[in-house]
């Protein structure tokens, strides 16, 4: 991966996690101020969303944090080792919860006439949205894992190569 690249691939992150942090900071208290007025029939969604949204924002960063991590590790060439399995499982980890916290929300949104079918249905095909990109990250583990076998073998081989040599 080239300067140029890594350089714009952590300016991005950067720029996800500051504004993750504007919303756990700034967005999530108004909206609990503006939640204050919700009528009786809605006011009891108005712990469980605001949490559901922090929890939300949270697996975000730590899908963040977990890139930045692997991102060094490519810079550094060593992300065909181990060590990268386990930001891999921390990233796969993330997005499963948050596919459960999304669930979570349309659970919590869908009894009573507060909040349309229609957007429940919606919230539970993002859920699965988000389940189906924590099983595309496990398929690239498994191109990971067979890279770092490969690695080995070739390491093995060049190790043989210069005994003989």
């Amino acid at each position: 991966m080239g300067r140029l690249t890594v350089l714009a691939l952590r300016a991005v992150l950067v720029a996800l996690l500051a504004g993750s942090v504007f919303v756990q900071a700034v967005m999530v208290p108004l909206l609990a101020i503006d939640m204050r007025d919700l009528d009786e029939d809605a006011a009891h969604l108005r712990v469980p969303v605001l949490v559901i949204i922090v929890l939300g924002v949270v697996t975000a960063q730590t899908v963040l944090a977990a890139v930045w991590r692997l991102v060094t590790m490519v810079r550094r060439g060593t992300v065909f080792s181990d060590a990268a399995f386990r930001y891999v499982h921390i990233i796969m980890g993330a997005f499963v919860a948050s596919s459960l916290v999304v669930f979570a929300l349309a659970v919590v949104l869908a009894p009573g006439e507060a909040t349309a079918p229609g957007v429940v249905l919606l919230i539970c095909g993002l859920s699965l949205g988000l389940f189906g990109v924590a099983l595309i990250v496990l398929v690239l583990r498994m191109l990971l894992a067979q890279a770092v076998a490969r690695d080995i073998e070739a390491t093995r081989m060049q190790a043989e190569l210069e005994e003989v040599i």
